[in-house]
């Protein structure tokens, strides 16, 4: 399993991010990796809400179906599953100042034979993490 951490503060009140970040179609605006987004069922987010996200790691495109697992005040969880991989997006608020602090952490446990590539993978998911931890204040300052 590879597991990476960021603390990101952003400058929008935690109810707010919270508001923002449980849509998950909005990772085009934050996430390096992803390129579509799309939500798979209707009506407001909630916990068991699906999405299928279409990213690019390391010159390959990749679709994992996501589902909302933990919808909280202070918590969104994330979970999407391919044939190789499952990824699970941990997303923990608290308030700092008048913004909110958001401890983002994206585990990825390879299955089959992907488990072999694991070790050599770490790297570029601290790179993609390092991508978040710049694009998501960005991104939040920016919606409209």
């Amino acid at each position: 399993m590879i597991s990476v951490e960021r603390v990101i503060v952003v400058g929008l009140p935690l109810p707010e991010l919270v508001a923002y970040l449980e849509d998950f179609t909005r990772t085009e605006e934050w996430d390096p990796g992803t390129v579509s987004c799309v939500r798979l069922d209707d009506g407001p987010v909630r916990a068991g809400a699906r999405w299928r996200n279409t990213s690019v790691f390391r010159g390959r495109t990749t679709d994992l179906e996501y589902r909302l697992d933990v919808r909280e005040h202070e918590r969104l969880v994330f979970v999407g599953e391919n044939r190789t991989v499952t990824a699970v997006d941990d997303l923990r608020f608290g308030v700092e100042g008048t913004g909110t602090r958001l401890t983002y952490r994206a585990s990825l446990t390879f299955k089959g034979l992907a488990k072999l590539a694991a070790p050599f993978l770490r790297s570029e998911f601290e790179r993609l993490a390092d991508g978040v931890s710049t694009r998501l204040p960005a991104a939040v300052a920016n919606r409209t």
